[in-house]
């Protein structure tokens, strides 16, 4: 919980436009509308470009939201870990509380106009997204299970469902299995990061993996769910959303990506700071690119028939 001291925290700075907006994490909104749009286009029904571009801005304006959010409550923690300290309650830039009226006038603000230029499923399923980043991960599985990430991973797969949703009015298999493509990266992902980390998250009290079950559990685990992720990944090309750009992309980089879950696992923590946890480091890396190329070849797979139908 948000320590009651940042409430009455001075502003060392006069906050610009551009702290207000780092609250929205903009990486993270990035990625979430790029699914989010992969989704929509994807689907098998069109969507008029103005409320498509309408439709899609505010679920970026939800995933911000999500984020002031996120950070307004987390502030305390954020100021003790070295990746997060720099953010602007902590770097004394904005007060929790101005993080906090912005999160809430954003998320209901995004969710009504969801519901005007789509529809109301959809305007449910952003508002149920930022109910479930904000409190249920945020506020309850991050600070008390070291299963924080792989449930809370669920906010992050949303984006593409919400996406169908808006084109369709309604939910599909293919909708789904966009959701278990993020929701099963997302471990292997964040897990990565916890170990070249090193004592962040145990500075912060956060029961991350590595600090409950330990580093050696934890390259287990990367290797288990990248078995797992694989599989899924490899087994959308053979759906109606894949195809043969998407099987192509998505050998290549499972082959990939499988090596490097397999090089992080056989590797002791000697090993790793002995080179600086670079292979951790480069899986990392790797699983940003993974992700954006797969839902490139989706979107890809769902652009080439409009592609042939103009050249035939």
């Amino acid at each position: 919980m948000t320590d009651v001291s940042y409430q009455h925290q001075t502003h060392e700075a006069e906050a610009s436009l551009g702290d207000y907006f780092a609250l929205l994490k903009p990486r993270v909104m990035s990625l979430v509308v790029f699914t989010a749009l992969v989704g929509l286009l994807a689907a098998p029904s069109s969507v008029h470009p103005v409320i498509a571009f309408a439709s899609i801005l505010f679920v970026a304006i939800g995933a911000g939201a999500s984020g002031a959010l996120n950070m307004w409550w987390d502030a305390d923690i954020d100021a003790v870990m070295k990746r997060t300290v720099k953010r602007p309650i902590p770097a004394g830039k904005v007060t929790p509380d101005e993080a906090k009226v912005l999160g809430v006038a954003l998320s209901g603000m995004s969710v009504v106009m969801l519901a005007l230029s789509a529809n109301l499923l959809a305007a449910g399923l952003l508002a149920f997204t930022i109910f479930f980043y904000a409190v249920i991960y945020s506020m309850w599985l991050k600070r008390s299970t070291p299963q924080n990430i792989v449930i809370g991973g669920a906010a992050g797969a949303f984006p593409p469902v919400i996406g169908w949703v808006i084109a369709t009015g309604s939910m599909s298999v293919e909708a789904w299995l966009m959701f278990a493509l993020i929701f099963m990266w997302t471990p292997p992902h964040f897990w990565a990061l916890a170990l070249f980390m090193k004592s962040d998250y145990d500075d912060a009290g956060v029961p991350m993996l590595t600090v409950t079950h330990g580093r050696k559990a934890t390259r287990l685990h990367i290797l288990i769910y990248t078995v797992l992720l694989v599989a899924l990944a490899v087994g959308t090309a053979f759906t109606a959303i894949g195809g043969p750009v998407y099987l192509t992309v998505a050998v290549v980089l499972n082959v990939l990506f499988l090596k490097g879950a397999f090089d992080i696992w056989r590797r002791d923590e000697g090993q790793a700071e002995a080179d600086g946890y670079a292979v951790e480091k480069s899986f990392f890396k790797l699983s940003l690119l993974y992700l954006f190329l797969h839902f490139g070849a989706i979107l890809v797979e769902a652009m080439l028939p409009a592609v042939w139908g103009i050249w035939a």
